[in-house]
């Protein structure tokens, strides 16, 4: 959009316009000094849903009233409660049901398909990732090689960006794809980087690295709930992601993983196997000798951690409601509205030298604007947080920004820009 206005009326036009506007009274809104914070912060850690506290009350009641019953009574019974996410998490990632499911957290289940998916040879077992990888990614890469007997200065191999550049070219992942060759075991990379909010063109990333005969793994932390993705039809091998950043699931709360369906005949691939994998019509027989259940279910090891999961049943059916597409589809004008708000602000404030490193295509990035200080960042950064805007730092210097389209707004874009214009850099702080 061309025309964007640099007014508070212009901001409360288009709040009164967004068909999506009544989902923001569905969650608790942080309070600074008495108000309502502006909250930039759902890529870290998500709001909660006004009714979690009643899902997981139902289940606090279940377990008193019941006690090991709930297994087995009740209106979602413990015992098979991760049925109920098939249906939408396919329909957040793109997948057929049988092929996600929620289970443990995001860093185990990366260890666990990397388990099956992750085949080293002497000849091919290099992994590929982005340079300024998380760190859990690296250190599951690293402890990955280890444990096969790779040194991980030799097997891991990382893609930059180019000199005097921030973000990454596809088609320079592709040449490394492409260079490394039949020595790719398997390409590990984000959906959505963290530092910069790339979005990254998974398509065309699954593509090359089957291309090479290796595996196309993703780390969907920050895509899952922030844009749409079609993992089935990419040819995504596997995935994993967390429900605590824009799923708004709770601190830690229950992760999810997918796996594609031409991989499910395969009962002899590798896993490290727990009795939740057992087919569930057989499992109290409680015998030895592992057989594994039809779909990614097989993965599972233990009983869902079910109070984590009635908060993410509870924000799940919010985006049922909302709809991943029109989501995305205010995503891209809110997102795009607080870029053009940012450089106005820098423009009006000469003491902001910082650039906003996410790219400005929104087919390359999500609700995450990243903005990289040349100095004085950590001072802006405390004062907008005593004027009650929440964002987060991450080393060495940027700020990400990420209005969420659930319950962020046009106008509390708007006043963010009014206090970006005001502040003050100095070197301390």
């Amino acid at each position: 959009m061309s025309d964007w206005e640099y007014r508070l009326e212009f901001a409360q036009q288009l709040d009164r316009q967004d068909p999506l506007r009544t989902f923001r009274e569905q969650f608790f809104i942080p309070q600074v000094e008495g108000r309502p914070a502006i909250y930039f912060c759902g890529n870290s850690l998500g709001l909660q849903p006004k009714n979690a506290a009643a899902y997981l009350e139902q289940e606090l009641e279940k377990w008193r009233a019941l006690g090991v019953e709930g297994h087995f009574r009740g209106e979602h019974p413990w015992f098979s409660y991760h049925h109920w996410f098939k249906k939408p998490l396919a329909h957040l990632v793109g997948a057929y049901p049988d092929e996600v499911v929620a289970m443990n957290s995001l860093t185990v289940n990366l260890h666990l398909l990397m388990v099956s998916f992750y085949r080293p040879t002497p000849q091919r077992y290099k992994i590929l990732c982005e340079a300024g990888a998380f760190p859990s990614d690296y250190y599951v890469i690293e402890s990955q090689l280890q444990f096969h007997g790779f040194d991980p200065e030799e097997g891991m191999v990382e893609v930059f960006p180019r000199a005097g550049e921030r973000i990454l070219r596809t088609e320079d992942i592709v040449a490394k794809i492409e260079e490394v060759g039949s020595q790719l075991a398997l390409v590990l990379f984000p959906g959505v980087q963290y530092y910069t909010g790339q979005y990254f063109d998974l398509p065309a990333i699954t593509r090359a690295a089957h291309k090479v005969g290796a595996v196309a793994g993703f780390d969907l932390a920050h895509a899952v709930g922030n844009v749409p993705l079609r993992l089935h039809d990419w040819d995504v091998d596997f995935a994993a992601w967390c429900s605590y950043k824009y799923l708004n699931s709770g601190p830690g709360s229950v992760g999810g993983a997918f796996v594609h369906r031409r991989w499910h005949q395969q009962k002899d691939l590798p896993r490290f196997a727990g009795w939740w994998g057992y087919p569930e019509e057989k499992r109290f027989e409680m015998k030895k000798g592992f057989i594994p259940m039809e779909g990614v279910d097989s993965w599972q090891l233990s009983n869902a951690p079910i109070f984590s999961m009635a908060v993410h049943r509870a924000a799940l059916e919010i985006f049922e409601a909302a709809g991943i597409e029109r989501l995305r589809q205010k995503s891209e004008q809110l997102t795009g509205f607080l870029e053009f708000v940012i450089r106005t602000a820098v423009q009006r404030n000469p003491a902001l030298e910082v650039e906003i490193i996410t790219p400005s295509d929104p087919q390359q990035r999500g609700c995450q604007l990243s903005l990289f200080f040349h100095r004085g960042g950590q001072s802006v950064i405390q004062q907008l947080r005593q004027s009650g805007v929440i964002v987060d730092w991450r080393e060495p210097n940027v700020m990400r920004v990420a209005p969420v389209p659930l319950y962020n707004t046009f106008e509390e874009v708007f006043r963010f820009g009014t206090l970006l214009e005001q502040v003050e850099v100095t070197e301390e702080g």
